[in-house]
């Protein structure tokens, strides 16, 4: 399964990926937006765990590499809801310092969010970002998310307490645009 946008492939890991993940991810300006269960800091072990997880879900890929030129320099992951929830997901996304500001992230949760939609036929993908994070509202801001509200006080990350921005996308209300296509095979 690859999702091939103008900027990057979005694909699931490899086990090739470990050593490029653990570099871009072992920085504190990428941990410092991100839930503490992503470590840090971040090593090769930590790498390795991640893409073990992940090839080891059954059913369709939720978590996926994003892929420049061969090279796996971020991550984009979908988390189903359950029980009533079970028509959307949440998801999360970081990118390694190098690539920020180039449209890389807006264009891999494009491509997620399609396959959200298309292939695993959800209804909504939601996204919870630090209410601070103004890349990160700007990246879905871009991706056609519309921001529903702000959850106050509602997380701690480095022992502050701190707001997350609740942002969203329907299935019915969503246009990805034709330049994103989602292939089955992985060459």
């Amino acid at each position: 399964m690859r999702i091939v946008t103008p900027r990057c492939v979005v694909r699931p890991p490899r086990p090739a990926d470990a050593p490029s993940l653990a570099h871009h991810a072992d920085d504190h300006a990428v941990w410092r937006s991100l839930r503490d269960r992503f470590p840090h800091p971040y090593r090769l072990d930590d790498a390795e765990r991640w893409i073990a997880a992940a090839r080891g879900h059954d059913g369709p890929p939720l978590d996926f590499v994003i892929d420049i030129d061969g090279a796996a320099v971020g991550g984009i992951a979908l988390v189903p809801g359950t029980d009533i929830e079970r028509v959307g997901a949440e998801v999360g996304y970081w990118l390694g310092r190098a690539h920020w500001g180039r449209g890389v992230t807006t264009a891999a949760l494009r491509g997620i969010v399609r396959y959200a939609f298309d292939v695993l036929t959800l209804l909504r993908v939601h996204a919870l970002p630090f209410a601070h994070n103004i890349a990160s509202l700007r990246v879905l801001e871009r991706a056609g998310f519309v921001h529903e509200g702000t959850l106050r006080c509602s997380a701690i990350k480095e022992g502050v307490i701190l707001d997350q921005a609740l942002w969203a996308a329907l299935r019915d209300d969503w246009r990805s645009g034709g330049d994103i296509a989602i292939r089955a095979d992985d060459d």
